[in-house]
């Protein structure tokens, strides 16, 4: 088929087109069941579309999978004694272009003997430079446009790879825990509250105690101080309609650069962000006498500590979900960082007009319609910046000073498709 040409797609011959582009597989992967199921539903498109004298092309290619292909690399390295940085970033890439070239081939091998129909002669690959071209002027086009923005969020953080990963490349897991219940006294001395956690250390971090606005055991609370064990820092007892009455004790612990609930009731509340964590998952100056440790190490001994000053109040077993990194098969720490991010909502917003409008796309069964809605209205901000040296680099472009070298949150940035078009506009 391949030697004939037989399913060489021709812009020249007549017939109205039919295109589908595969979803591409990653570079690093082997076939499974999935992609096989998904290969036989697009082959089935094709061959009737063929078959009624539509000029056909089912447009095969790779994805260049940057964080599985730096995982595997990085892991190599280390087997070698050695790190990237080691090798620098130009080295790196080079190993990564060889890795490519060498072990990469795997799953189109396998695509060409299930023998699907697509056109090998366009085979593309997601780091060809056409398609890098591509994501430059998209990118450069969507920041102008105001869609692309670099700012402070929460974002999924893997310690393992140090990197940011998007909702799609995180598992949860569900494990036995524990839930840990702590007392905050009150500043006045009258008394306490009581909150619980499964994640003690980031007590650390706490910036308020939130109670539901209607829970009448805490209204007399409203607007009063705690002082933070260990830290002996002063925070509010705030109220937010957010918080579940009938859960545990009815307060909540509220650590704003740590968890994504906090985060939001930060921003309502214009609390404080205190981020308590570096990226290889140790606590850093933030964290006090517990700087340097572990995040696990660090909770044990936070326990220990608030167990020795007479602050826990008992500790229960507890099922529950934990977010895993898909790559770094470590527990995912969400983090405040600065990264790049789309607009969500003007894109989604659009989507759930047409969808309200024209009923468009239509779902079959009807009911997947509302949980295609409803995931629409739930999105945020796309985080889409990678810590990693694989892959396509952001188009910024930073005025670094030449005595430090460091590019900080505040350093200035054009973004612009290449280093003169940035210094055009500089």
């Amino acid at each position: 088929w391949e030697d004939n040409q037989v399913y060489k797609a021709d812009p020249d011959r007549g017939g109205e087109p039919y295109c589908i582009v595969i979803p591409p597989p990653n570079v690093t992967g082997s076939l499974h069941m999935g992609h096989a199921f998904e290969s036989a539903l697009i082959d089935t498109l094709i061959r009737y579309h063929r078959m009624k004298g539509f000029n056909t092309l089912w447009l095969p290619g790779t994805d260049h999978a940057s964080i599985a292909v730096q995982t595997i690399l990085e892991r190599q390295l280390k087997s070698e004694g050695k790190s990237r940085y080691d090798l620098g970033r130009d080295k790196f890439l080079e190993r990564a272009w060889q890795w490519k070239a060498e072990s990469g081939g795997t799953i189109v091998n396998q695509l060409r003997r299930l023998g699907v129909s697509v056109d090998w002669t366009r085979e593309r690959f997601t780091l060809d430079e056409g398609l890098s071209k591509a994501v430059l002027e998209a990118f450069v086009r969507l920041y102008e446009e105001g869609l692309i923005y670099r700012g402070q969020y929460l974002v999924n953080w893997c310690p393992a790879t140090q990197s940011a990963v998007s909702d799609l490349e995180v598992e949860s897991q569900e494990v036995n825990g524990h839930l840990w219940h702590f007392r905050y006294p009150l500043t006045n001395g009258s008394g306490y509250v009581e909150v619980a956690t499964t994640r003690p250390e980031t007590m650390l971090g706490d910036t308020a105690v939130a109670v539901n606005p209607n829970d009448d055991r805490y209204k007399h609370l409203i607007g009063k101080m705690l002082t933070l064990p260990i830290m002996n820092r002063e925070i509010p007892i705030i109220a937010d309609e957010l918080v579940d009455a009938s859960f545990g004790t009815g307060c909540v612990k509220v650590t704003p650069a740590h968890d994504p609930n906090d985060f939001d009731m930060g921003q309502r509340h214009n609390l404080p962000f205190i981020n308590i964590m570096n990226k290889d998952g140790t606590l850093n100056e933030n964290a006090g006498e517990f700087q340097g440790q572990d995040r696990f190490d660090a909770r044990k001994n936070v326990v220990q500590r608030l167990e020795t000053d007479g602050f826990l109040v008992k500790v229960e077993d507890y099922k529950h979900t934990v977010p895993y990194s898909d790559r770094g098969k470590v527990p995912v720490e969400p983090l405040l960082s600065t990264q790049w991010f789309v607009k969500i909502r003007p894109l989604a917003d659009n989507t759930l007009e047409l969808l309200d409008r024209q009923n468009s796309p239509e779902f079959v069964p009807q009911r997947w319609t509302k949980v295609y809605r409803d995931w629409l209205v739930s999105l945020k901000d796309w985080c889409i910046s990678r810590q990693l040296w694989w892959g396509h680099q952001i188009p910024a472009w930073y005025a670094v000073s030449e005595t430090s070298g460091e590019i900080t949150d505040n350093t200035p940035f054009v973004v612009a498709k290449t280093e003169a078009e940035a210094r055009e506009k500089a």
